[in-house]
């Protein structure tokens, strides 16, 4: 019996229609999708931007359900509670082997290289699924794959107390390194968007400072906080030129900056001055099987996560609607998750 899915088009098309339900093959499970979260990286392929989101597809990587249907040889248990780490890797490469399937050449991700979570149902490997803890709801659920992407991000850092952190762009990602650095221990960690909306959720979820570049002389400020040295660390996590710009001149010398926003494939640095500076730059995407795994302890201890009036649920026929308007009017919503 067919089911719904919601189908990108093309650039700025997002329909639903019927399509054959998904079958689990050996060692894969199929799971009756609860809530599918809309992820920052998906609004540049809804655009038409995306050099790996090619119509028709169907999105959506960050979800939560319940076991529907099992292939052959699986041991997990139908009407199971889980979320997926959707990022499917080789296994056997060397980057597999050393524990860092992110860097796998042969990764796949779900709504890029195979049907993703915008759907009824989504069918997943086995080994991907993550069982939730009995008190973790499916919405605080849906929120493990953009926090264990925080996790990677802080602890690729390596930040002691005391130290000074400044975050740009406060979408999910930001939010989620601001509280994730929290969680781990920086003390001083200040907040940069344009958006006055997500500042004030900055503010409320712990940043020492939030900063305005369109009225706030952000550099001046944060020399001003570090007794003129810059930030130990910087995170853009947006991606334009602008704040891959902003993130190198805010940072102090031998300071880190973790570039994480895919928003543009090419933007142009002062190099001359990150050499003089001995700047130390990182890319960072995606995270580890053990850090997806941390990041649903971590949201089941209440440390990470977003109030309900920050989060919108939507039925899956307006995801359209909703991908629209995280492109052109976000206002105070962090995050947008459908429910088929």
């Amino acid at each position: 019996m067919p089911v719904k899915a919601l189908i990108y088009e093309g650039p700025r098309t997002m329909t639903l229609r019927e399509v054959d339900p998904p079958y689990p093959v050996p060692g894969e499970v199929v799971v009756e999708v609860a809530y599918s979260g809309i992820c920052g990286s998906e609004l540049s392929g809804f655009m038409g931007q995306s050099s790996v989101r090619k119509p028709p597809l169907i999105f959506g990587h960050e979800f939560s359900g319940r076991i529907a249907d099992t292939g052959s040889g699986t041991m997990l248990v139908k009407g199971s509670r889980v979320t997926a780490n959707p990022l499917i890797s080789c296994g056997h490469c060397t980057f597999c082997r050393a524990g860092e399937e992110q860097l796998c050449a042969d990764r796949r991700l779900l709504g890029v290289a195979r049907a993703g979570s915008n759907a009824a149902y989504v069918a997943v490997p086995e080994d991907r699924v993550v069982l939730l803890p009995s008190a973790l709801s499916f919405e605080q659920a849906t929120l493990a794959e953009p926090i264990a992407y925080a996790v990677h991000v802080i602890e690729m850092l390596t930040l002691e107390s005391g130290e000074v952190l400044v975050v740009i762009g406060m979408g999910p990602i930001g939010l989620f390194v601001l509280q994730v650095a929290l969680h781990y221990g920086t003390t001083h960690v200040y907040a940069v968007d344009t958006n006055p909306e997500r500042l004030a959720i900055a503010q409320v979820l712990g940043a020492e400072a939030t900063f305005n570049p369109l009225h706030d002389n952000v550099a001046l400020v944060i020399a001003d906080a570090t007794d003129g040295l810059g930030a130990h660390a910087v995170v853009d996590a947006v991606g334009s030129a602008v704040t891959r710009q902003t993130a190198v001149s805010l940072v102090r010398r031998r300071g880190t900056v973790i570039f994480s926003g895919l928003h543009m494939a090419e933007t142009s640095l002062v190099v001359n001055d990150m050499v003089r500076n001995e700047i130390i730059t990182r890319g960072a995407f995606a995270y580890r099987d053990d850090q997806f795994c941390r990041s649903v302890d971590i949201i089941a201890q209440g440390a990470v996560g977003l109030e309900n009036h920050w989060i919108v649920q939507a039925p899956l026929a307006d995801g359209g609607h909703w991908y629209e308007q995280l492109i052109t009017n976000p206002g105070r919503i962090a995050k947008v998750l459908l429910a088929p």
